[in-house]
């Protein structure tokens, strides 16, 4: 094992039953840079959508990444055309970190109208791939590189996506890992906005405008240096999507399987295996051999 292993991100898959190898945590990463994946990813976001993005996809996306990365959020993305490319170049331009998850091998250049920017993505953050070098694209390779998008960050932005948007895919991906996902709305009249205003109809995810309600949804629970009852307060507050349905759908006394609380929460229970991990992870639930239950005080 590796310790610049990013383990934490990859707990969620330990939680899915998955059918392929695919749709399990990669056997390695190949990086392109000097930077510790780690270190990058203990503050990540992950903004992807559209490659054909509109003008007004792409003001958003740089304003919602750019101020990310001023505050010290990698920004995560797969370097595609359009939205990718203007999260990539926004964290670049403010001189922030950013890191470029392929579906080919490091060494290729995918799309090659970007090795410039990948070649700067490199210098101060980094390229990724679970693909050793010399890999070429292939469709299948990018379905299987969002779910490492969503793995490794936080939460995931769909900034701007339409009814088909592949997306959609990485957001299907966060909710299974039991993160947060959020959209950003667009005009009615937009087809480039479809997707994100469908996501944000049918509950899959929470509407978002700026950088600042993105950390709102997204964000560490519970922050560094803060005291026991502040911690409290912010971790319980803090709580959406499947960590809050999962959280509270949890006995106040004695202890529940995955399976009983998917049905109290109205949750898949995949989607539930992997969030109460991340729940342990931040102090709020323990499991023994008769299941999961609250931690005692909290």
């Amino acid at each position: 094992d590796d310790d610049e292993w990013p383990a934490w991100q990859m707990l969620g898959f330990d939680q899915l039953d998955t059918a392929t190898d695919a749709e399990g945590p990669p056997l390695a990463l190949w990086v392109w840079g000097q930077r510790r994946l780690d270190e990058l990813v203990e503050r990540a976001i992950g903004i992807v959508g559209t490659r054909a993005a509109s003008g007004y996809g792409e003001h958003v996306t740089a304003e919602i990444a750019g101020d990310l990365a001023v505050d010290g959020w990698t920004v995560v993305s797969g370097a595609a055309f359009g939205i990718d490319a203007a999260a990539h170049r926004a964290a670049l331009g403010v001189g922030g970190t950013t890191v470029a998850i392929l579906a080919c091998g490091v060494d290729r250049a995918y799309p090659a109208a970007h090795a410039k920017l990948l070649r700067g993505i490199s210098e101060s953050g980094l390229v990724v791939s679970e693909y050793p070098p010399g890999t070429v694209p292939a469709r299948y390779r990018f379905l299987a590189r969002n779910r490492l998008i969503a793995a490794l960050s936080a939460g995931t932005v769909v900034a701007e996506a339409g009814w088909r948007s592949g997306a959609r895919n990485t957001a299907a991906w966060a909710r299974r890992l039991g993160r947060p996902v959020v959209a950003v709305p667009g005009p009615v009249t937009s087809a480039a906005s479809q997707g994100c205003h469908r996501m944000i109809r049918e509950g899959e995810a929470r509407l978002v405008g700026n950088a600042r309600e993105v950390v709102e949804e997204c964000g560490p629970l519970l922050e560094a240096g803060d005291d026991r009852d502040a911690r409290f307060v912010r971790a319980l507050d803090g709580l959406s999507g499947d960590l809050a349905l999962v959280y509270e759908a949890l006995p106040a006394v004695g202890t529940c399987e995955p399976i009983a609380v998917a049905e109290s929460a109205g949750v898949p229970v995949d989607r539930v295996r992997a969030a109460l991990p991340l729940l342990e992870m931040e102090g709020l639930v323990e499991r023994d051999e008769d299941g999961w239950s609250r931690v005692a005080g909290r």
